[in-house]
């Protein structure tokens, strides 16, 4: 358990401007979306309470709160027990996120002016330094705000609504993939392929680099999952 606890603390950041029960539940749902605590095993309310110090009371709402995300189950007579990412809710999420991803983009592209474009592009150029020069913790935000430039310039906020149900799943399988040097150059050229797609207004172009970009996060994420062996 004491590994765990460990592995947990190392993803707690009490640096946000939040309230600590939601910082402890962020942590968790990190850990296990990342694969870093194996399914099947058992959450100790106790034991993390006297290891972290901290009070019950945040970390049984943060199980909780996993427990009706599914990510958790409760076991009678057992206690809570991880339920993690299986490769079937990858699948699943990814399938969801090319309709949604290639809709959002087509959208954006009609109604962003030229300001808008000029603005993308220096998100693109951004990412390109911050990868050259290893700044991965940046990249990951570079990326995170290239998606929500998107989706903020399709006015579609009930589909942004549904993406931030999907929000924290892709921002930790991003955060997997980028970790890769090889995938994060390949990643940031596709997001320049859906860029001049954009400006020269071809949805077919649009439609299939991001079908291609996510399939390709996709295999590799479904690798790094068999490498940790999840599911």
């Amino acid at each position: 358990m004491a590994s765990i606890i460990e592995v947990v603390k190392k993803n707690l950041d009490l640096t946000q401007n939040k309230p600590l029960k939601a910082c402890i539940y962020e942590a968790f749902r990190k850990t296990i979306i990342l694969g870093d605590i194996p399914a099947g095993e058992r959450i100790n309310e106790k034991e993390f309470s006297e290891v972290l110090n901290i009070s019950r009371t945040p970390i049984r709402f943060a199980l909780q709160e996993l427990v009706k995300e599914q990510l958790v189950t409760h076991v009678p007579k057992i206690g809570i027990v991880i339920k993690g990412i299986s490769i079937k809710d990858a699948h699943e999420i990814y399938e969801i996120r090319k309709s949604l991803d290639t809709l959002a983009t087509i959208k954006a592209m009609n109604l962003m002016t030229d300001d808008d474009f000029e603005e993308l592009e220096s998100l693109l150029i951004q990412g390109e330094y911050l990868n050259e020069t290893g700044q991965v913790d940046k990249l990951l935000q570079n990326f995170s705000d290239f998606n929500s430039f998107i989706y903020e310039k399709s006015q579609m906020l009930r589909l942004k609504t549904i993406v931030t149900e999907l929000q924290a799943y892709l921002i930790y399988f991003r955060d997997i993939a980028i970790r890769s040097s090889s995938r994060r150059s390949r990643a940031l050229k596709e997001h320049w392929l859906i860029f001049r797609g954009m400006k020269t207004q071809n949805s077919e172009q649009i439609t299939l680099i991001t079908h291609e970009h996510l399939n390709r996060s996709l295999t590799f994420i479904l690798k790094e999952m068999e490498r940790r062996q999840i599911d």
